[in-house]
């Protein structure tokens, strides 16, 4: 059973650019439910424009917490 995980990402451009830098290589932030999650940063790099990475996201994971897919809905 898949189980997904809500929230909110408003990244600028600039602040992603740490993660070519190697500054950072994940992100960490809390859910729509309050929950924190963290996984790597390139699994949101599809979604870069110049206004960096901004709106709601839904990420699902197996039950064994291995990424299946990310997709951003709004």
């Amino acid at each position: 059973m898949h189980k997904s995980f809500r929230f909110y990402l408003n990244i600028r451009y600039e602040q992603f650019l740490s993660v070519y830098r190697g500054t950072y290589s994940s992100i960490r932030t809390k859910t729509l439910d309050g929950r924190i999650i963290e996984f790597p940063a390139r699994k949101v790099q599809p979604f870069l424009t110049q206004d960096g990475i901004n709106g709601l996201f839904e990420m699902t994971l197996t039950a064994e917490n291995k990424f299946v897919a990310l997709k951003k809905i709004s």
